[in-house]
């Protein structure tokens, strides 16, 4: 038996390492694939080496590995307690106009302009600074490529397309139908659709932006959104483009998502008008809520380090969209993962690979709003995009939630929710496979 225990545990080795082999193979991660392949071969060599030895060795040898195979399965799900503190809901609203995508909008010269920056002069120089750069899908941009630009251009195209289509006209007469059947099927639709998860929250004053700053509607009027409800939904973006991250295929990436998200949305908000409810769409670029928030309150996942929603199966490789509605819905109970804010604690990869240097390394700190966050630096960050061409997403490209949605990876996925101490070794074990600054992909070969 003890022989029989030595040889099925290093097979498994042996079939695990290179069953990882393969997957970072096929993801692209080529030392990853490396190191999985020399730890397979060193497996099958220790099979090798163990049938060639005497027997009682061979139940020493045994022995020795079924004590230290036990001991870091118990130190690896042990449970530990874990004290991570929720951030507490914003005091305030947002001035829309204060965000780094409306600032980017004014035009120097033009009364808008002036007005701004007039209330927020701490603003104009760093916004100055970023104007002076050629500007994101600019043919003077550092990454910039006529035909993968072409993509994004077309996204950008139906996203505009898209923004005067969030509102419209009301059925008179509203279906009335239970609304925990109601909620079933929304979230089924959204899923027919293209959502990869849809949660819905009650609609928080501090969801919604204090005033207008971008999409329809006159620049700096105040909001008024009464709805009820708000809905939710993510849809993938996909790993291999992201992975050559800062480079081309990230924004086309970015823009193609950014645009199904929007249509998804546009059309659960017109589906629900023809029910009879008054629904809005907020989308890119003619938002009246702050998407992440929603996503939060709706179950959907935690604010993380990189200041993004990270999702439990995708992590940041996301894009959202909101429908806002008085539809009678079942509200998803907010979830807490602190597990979460305790990996991003940890791990500092985003960071570390950040080319503006616009992610924090240290904790989490209290802000004037009253949540407990990290905030990115947004005029470090968009100034980088108008440089290079595109939106960059290298922290999204390297984070470890956001590896591929496959068996290996939802194994790691699992573990690192459950154990405090499979988070550490998990942070270590992605440094040690994939480098703790990892090099950007070859765009895929169609590119």
């Amino acid at each position: 038996m003890p022989q029989l225990f030595l040889f099925l545990t290093l097979l498994l080795f042996t079939i695990g390492f290179a069953s990882f082999a393969l997957v970072s193979r096929s993801e692209g991660h080529r030392r990853a694939a490396r190191l999985a392949t020399l730890a397979g071969l060193v497996s099958l060599l220790a099979i090798g080496v163990t049938l060639q030895l005497p027997n009682d060795w061979q139940v020493t040898v045994a022995i020795l590995l079924g004590v230290i195979l036990l001991a870091l399965v118990i130190f690896l799900v042990w449970p530990t307690r874990l004290e991570v503190q929720p951030s507490p809901p914003s005091q305030h609203q947002v001035d829309e106009r204060i965000t780094i995508f409306a600032r980017a909008r004014l035009q120097p010269g033009s009364a808008e302009y002036d007005a701004y920056y007039l209330d927020h002069p701490e603003h104009q120089a760093p916004d100055d600074a970023f104007r002076a750069n050629p500007g994101l899908l600019d043919p003077d941009a550092l990454f910039y490529n006529p035909l993968p630009a072409a993509s994004p251009e077309g996204s950008f195209f139906l996203t505009e397309a898209l923004r005067d289509a969030v509102d419209g006209p009301v059925a008179p007469q509203p279906i009335e139908h239970p609304a925990q059947a109601m909620t079933s099927y929304i979230k089924s639709l959204a899923a027919y659709h293209g959502a990869v998860t849809t949660g819905i929250c009650q609609l928080q004053p501090y969801h919604i932006y204090s005033h207008i700053g971008r999409g329809t509607g006159t620049s700096g009027a105040p909001i008024t959104l009464d709805h009820r409800y708000a809905i939710a939904l993510t849809v993938e973006m996909e790993h291999a483009m992201l992975n050559s991250a800062p480079r081309m295929p990230t924004v086309m990436e970015s823009a193609r998502q950014s645009a199904r998200s929007a249509q998804i949305a546009v059309i659960l908000s017109a589906a629900i008008r023809s029910l009879g409810y008054p629904a809005r769409a907020h989308i890119d670029g003619n938002y009246r809520v702050i998407a992440p928030l929603v996503a939060k309150e709706a179950g959907l996942g935690e604010i993380g380090r990189m200041g993004l929603l990270m999702t439990p199966r995708l992590g940041p490789r996301v894009r959202l969209a909101v429908v806002t509605t008085d539809l009678p819905l079942q509200i998803d109970q907010p979830t807490w993962d602190p597990t979460v804010i305790d990996f991003c604690q940890r791990c500092t990869k985003c960071a570390a690979v950040c080319p503006s240097h616009a992610i924090p390394t240290g904790d989490r700190e209290t802000h004037p709003d009253g949540t407990l966050r990290w905030k990115v630096n947004p005029e470090r960050c968009y100034t980088y995009w108008t440089k290079i061409g595109t939106d960059c997403g290298r922290c999204m490209a390297v984070c470890p939630y956001a590896h591929a949605d496959n068996a290996v990876h939802n194994l790691i996925r699992f573990g690192v929710s459950h154990s405090s101490n499979f988070r550490r070794a998990a942070i270590w074990l992605d440094d040690l496979f994939y480098g703790p600054k990892p090099h950007p992909h070859d765009p895929p070969e169609w590119l």
